[in-house]
């Protein structure tokens, strides 16, 4: 059965797109009771309204932080129509019922995000505007609550199509509302939590996107989150569950490096990475390493995509491509192909924390932001390694600290060689590296070995020795380090350990 709105309170921060609807609530000879600004503004479109204060006797006092929190505001919302102890007590104290709100929220997180004072920051905690919502929502079955400036457009299709509100748009917009309460005061606690010793898991993600699907075609995806704070497409489709993911693994490596480099990944690994003196050259190196692998691959540069680069680019089957900048002409001739994601990257990754779903509940955990420093090194065998081979074995490190777990990586001159990724053991870990490399035509004299965790025995450096390798870099920690420590010592390879173990589950 519709219900016929009589009397509004309206009470917001933002008047951006309200004008529509308090003029078609009008129309329905609905009464408005405002507040402030909100007021004037129903005012300026040629509307009569009653100050919040003419209601209640009582004028907005302590700098506006108390105006609407009164039993004529909060009664008129609360009261229950079919109850007759409600309608009876409503009569005594002369409170009229209020049969929709209209409110927004102070804006706490653009004011916490801008960086604003701690003071104007706690100013913009809402308490009137959220008690109205939170009031209005409950009482659903008679009130209908209208809670953000995003609701406007839906809710003056329901008043125009309806004359009033049926139970289910009021249920509908009650649990909208009860999702921004729960968003902003999750804003506010995760403001307040910083430096705080208080641990609990509270995320709200506010809008999300419907993804094509989940990680296969008969799983439904979606991703929740602000994408769009981080990149911009260019072009091609709307990007996909595994798109994402291995967007951000790809983003997450190629923020390691501060020379010009590039990133191929697949399936969360980098099937290719390289630095060079152009984008160009740490293309090519980067594709070297893996030309199979790298079709329909996500590729991320950390500099601007030049022509000379985009000509090389464009000849590959290419999921995505990111980088922070691309010259005019090379946008156009990698757009040429429709399908395919052009990105451009507006921010670094931030800091943080992470998160995963798993049994009923949510492992948590700090972002891994360790890069292993030639500070860190360690250098544990008779032999220390050259500048050149500390340069390789910190460069190997990068790539193993986000290769799946058991990793190892081989790498020469700024350059992926090949990795062994995702190995229930650490020898077949670095078998499959090798025989990678060599499809691939490699010559592993002189290449560097990085371990993303110790080595319980000497059996994977015996086995880099058979191959050329002559320097190793890993996190150290065995108790049977001194084996692997007395190999290297006795066939002429440098050791370095790192301290750090880079486990990527």
């Amino acid at each position: 059965m519709t219900q016929k709105i009589s009397r509004v309170l309206v009470s917001v921060y933002y008047k951006d797109g309200l004008a529509p609807l308090i003029n078609q609530l009008a129309s329905l000879k609905a009464e408005f009771v405002s507040t402030g600004g909100t007021a004037d503004f129903i005012k300026s479109l040629g509307h009569d309204v009653t100050p919040v204060e003419t209601l209640t006797g009582y004028p907005s006092i302590f700098g506006g932080r108390v105006k609407t929190l009164h039993p004529a505001v909060l009664g008129g919302i609360l009261q229950r129509r079919n109850e007759s102890q409600d309608a009876s007590e409503a009569a005594q104290y002369k409170i009229g019922a209020i049969d929709m709100v209209i409110v927004d929220l102070y804006p706490f997180e653009e004011t916490a995000a801008k960086g604003g004072s701690q003071e104007e920051i706690i100013e913009k905690i809402d308490i009137g505007g959220i008690s109205l919502i939170r009031a209005a929502a409950k009482n659903f079955n008679d009130v209908f609550v209208v809670s953000s400036s995003a609701q406007y457009e839906k809710a003056l299709s329901v008043l125009q199509t309806k004359k009033g509100t049926e139970l289910s748009d009021r249920l509908y917009f009650a649990a909208l509302a009860f999702d921004v309460s729960s968003h902003y005061d999750t804003a506010i606690f995760s403001y307040l939590k910083k430096d705080q010793n208080i641990t609990r898991f509270k995320v709200s993600a506010g809008a999300h996107r419907t993804l094509r699907y989940g990680e296969n075609p008969h799983q439904k995806g979606a991703f929740f989150g602000n994408l769009d704070a981080l990149f911009q497409q260019l072009n091609g489709r709307e990007l996909s569950y595994n798109n994402l993911a291995d967007a951000e693994a790809a983003a997450r490596l190629i923020q390691e490096f501060e020379e010009t480099a590039f990133v191929i990944v697949k399936h969360t690994n980098a099937c290719g990475a390289a630095t060079g003196a152009s984008v160009k050259e740490a293309y090519q190196k980067a594709l070297a390493a893996d030309t199979v692998s790298a079709f329909g691959g996500v590729l991320i540069a950390n500099q601007k995509i030049d022509m000379a680069a985009a000509e090389e680019i464009h000849s590959l089957f290419f999921e995505i491509l990111a980088a922070p900048a691309y010259e005019e002409a090379a946008l156009e001739k990698l757009k040429s192909k429709k399908n395919r994601a052009i990105l451009l990257q507006k921010e670094k990754l931030p800091a943080g924390l992470q998160y995963r779903s798993l049994f009923n509940g949510i492992l948590q955990q700090e972002t891994d932001w360790k890069t292993d420093a030639e500070t860190d090194l360690k250098i544990v065998t008779a032999q220390s390694p050259t500048p050149a081979e500390i340069k390789a074995l910190l460069f190997a490190s990068k790539i193993c600290k986000h290769a799946k777990s058991n990793a190892i990586v081989l790498a020469k001159d700024g350059q992926l060689l090949a990795s062994g990724v995702g190995q229930t053991s650490r020898v077949d870990a670095l078998r499959q590296a090798i025989e990678k490399a060599k499809k691939f035509g490699f010559s592993l004299e002189g290449a560097v070995m990085a371990s993303d965790a110790f080595f319980p025995f000497p059996d994977c450096v015996e086995i880099a020795n058979e191959q050329g390798i002559k320097a190793v870099i890993q996190p150290g920690g065995s108790v049977k380090d001194q084996e692997s420590i007395d190999f290297c010592n006795a066939h002429n390879m440098r050791m370095a350990f790192t301290g750090f173990r880079h486990f990527l589950h």
